[in-house]
């Protein structure tokens, strides 16, 4: 990774960390659930940047909720450490489906926002249900708060998440700014 994409990771990271806090702090649903938008700015670099910077950023904005909900919160050290590893889940596979798909080359791509949007969160859901059944201790008790709490919020955050993103690849100036910038860089790299 050279410095312009680790620089890329730690401003996304940091921004990841800011939507966190804001919505941990300004809307909690219920005690212990809030809203978190810090996936936005992980989906931005993956899905730009490439899955390495899209992993790292998830890291970086990983860390903030994994303090909140882990050792602040009921998950202790398992959730310093799972919160932000499921968050780097979705900046790789954000990554992989923006080079497999070749985002970088594309115009007009703000209709494949949505659904690569909701495919990149998969690996971090599923990663979630395995946090849940062994924080929680079993399948039944893991499962259950997995899908009658987390899931649904979790599809709300992701729906909202991907109508932005949508329109950020849609949007030239935003999408021109970031491939100028990333192109920029694979032309002095050569």
């Amino acid at each position: 990774m050279n410095t312009k994409r680790l620089t890329f990771a730690l401003m996304m990271g940091a921004l990841g960390s800011a939507l966190f806090a804001v919505s941990y702090y300004a809307g909690p649903i219920a005690p212990g659930i809030a809203l978190d938008f810090s996936l936005l700015a992980v989906f931005i670099a993956g899905f730009y940047a490439g899955p390495t910077t899209g992993f790292f950023t998830g890291i970086i904005a990983g860390i903030l909720p994994g303090i909140m909900y882990g050792p602040l919160g009921m998950g202790g050290v398992a959730g310093l450490i799972g919160l932000p590893l499921g968050k780097a889940l979705s900046g790789l596979t954000s990554g992989l489906i923006g080079k497999g798909l070749k985002l970088e080359q594309r115009k007009h791509t703000s209709l494949i926002g949505i659904p690569s949007t909701y495919l990149a969160y998969i690996p971090e859901a599923l990663f979630t249900l395995a946090y849940f059944i062994l924080l929680l201790g079993g399948i039944a008790v893991g499962s259950n708060v997995f899908f009658t709490a987390i899931l649904p919020k979790a599809l709300v955050e992701v729906t909202i998440m991907s109508v932005i993103l949508a329109a950020l690849m849609g949007n030239n100036g935003f999408t021109t700014f970031v491939r100028t910038h990333f192109t920029a860089t694979k032309l002095k790299e050569k």
